[in-house]
């Protein structure tokens, strides 16, 4: 089994800055793509940045210049820098990682439990 566990963010200003953290642990081999969403009330979820084993990122047009997304391979562990904050980037943000699981290929997707950020104006 493989799980993923957020941590940080919180209630900030707008213009201020937070930073998520996701850490996978269990049965990994490898990990391929690590990714943050969010979900806004009353919103579906969307993808905010993601990470591939290979680093290549993407963005959401909406934070393209404000976030930064990063991994530490050998803690599988990816980040999320959030910077200069605004109130439309309220929302509970979900980590999810998706990789091998053992060495015949299995793979997973797990998503994490979530964390509330909150951006006062």
């Amino acid at each position: 089994q493989v799980q993923v566990v957020e941590s940080g963010g919180g209630l900030v200003q707008a213009g201020g800055s937070l930073r998520l953290s996701c850490e996978a642990s269990g049965n990994i081999v490898s990990i391929e793509y690590m990714g943050w969403y969010r979900q806004a009330p009353g919103k579906q979820r969307e993808l905010v940045a993601s990470i591939t084993s290979g680093a290549n990122t993407d963005y959401v047009d909406s934070v393209k210049g404000r976030f930064t997304i990063s991994r530490d391979s050998a803690e599988n562990t990816v980040y999320l820098q959030m910077n200069s904050l605004k109130p439309e980037d309220t929302a509970v943000y979900y980590c999810k990682v998706g990789g091998k699981s053992n060495e015949w290929g299995d793979r997973f997707d797990c998503w994490g439990r979530g964390k509330q950020v909150t951006v006062s104006s």
